[in-house]
């Protein structure tokens, strides 16, 4: 295989956590585009059948569309046999779900001041994102990534954050007029999460070497999707290029790390944030 047939996935069935979020649904479309075949995993079934039949008819591939909780071992293990069943394999997997609350989300009071605050931050939220984010990698890396160890091998691709790299600027989340104990702060989780799942990544890039399943990750930047303009333009002021990605521009990356053009990668982390963690 050489030149442009590296980057297709011709036939090869790739697992998506979180399918019918904002990048999930992206990193779908250019799995068929490629000639893959997306099965998309959310807890919105409706949303991921809707989705699947839309890239069959968009690419003429087969797709699948899944509801499930990956937070829970056994509703993944069933999304494997029902994967088996209908296509006979695997090749790929992206960890892609995760909680990431959004700037207005974090502004409502809480008692001692502001719930996102690390100080205040609740145990709640805590172990959920964390379970989402991290227990659900677990088990989807177990059951799907070792399903690909023992037939032959496989691609897992673990979505992290330029805040797997770098600490969040605090400042670009801050509200006019509202008291310092109560000013909104991007979550502890989202950091713990994305670094994480490095060390997932580096961990089952060596564990799984031998069994020809290769491990990556991809730590994209912001993406532009509606924010409002005072924290669009505290952020762009933070980016080398100027600008938040757009939604769609992670595709390239995701294909590249995903095909037979990155077949000699593994263990990697590629950051796609527009330069902002060099600056």
């Amino acid at each position: 295989m050489s030149g442009m047939d590296l980057f297709r996935l011709p036939g090869r069935v790739i697992v998506i956590t979180g399918a019918g979020g904002l990048l999930g649904v992206q990193h779908a479309r250019i799995v068929a585009a490629a000639g893959g075949y997306p099965v998309l995993l959310d807890l919105d079934q409706a949303r991921c059948v809707a989705s699947a039949e839309q890239l069959r008819a968009d690419h003429a591939v087969e797709a699948l569309g899944i509801g499930c909780d990956i937070t829970d071992r056994a509703q993944v293990e069933a999304a494997l046999m029902q994967i088996r069943q209908h296509f006979g394999r695997i090749d790929g997997l992206i960890n892609n779900a995760a909680i990431n609350p959004k700037r207005e989300d974090m502004t409502a009071a809480a008692p001692g001041g502001h719930w996102s605050r690390f100080e205040n931050y609740p145990l709640s939220s805590w172990n959920q994102e964390l379970a989402v984010g991290l227990t659900g990698a677990l088990f989807c890396s177990q059951i799907f990534g070792g399903w690909m160890a023992e037939n032959g091998g496989g691609v897992i691709l673990n979505i992290a954050s330029d805040l797997a790299v770098i600490a969040p600027d605090q400042r670009l989340y801050r509200c006019e007029g509202v008291a310092e104990a109560q000013q909104p702060v991007k979550p502890v989780t989202y950091s713990v999460v994305k670094s994480g799942l490095l060390g997932l990544t580096r961990y089952l890039a060596t564990y799984w070497a031998e069994r020809n399943v290769r491990v990556n990750a991809l730590s994209p930047g912001g993406v532009y999707n509606g924010q409002d303009a005072a924290f669009v333009g505290r952020l762009a002021e933070r980016i080398p290029m100027g600008r938040m990605a757009r939604v769609d521009e992670y595709q390239g990356a995701v294909l590249f790390l995903l095909s037979d053009a990155s077949s000699y990668i593994n263990g990697a982390n590629l950051v796609a944030d527009g330069g902002r963690t060099v600056w």
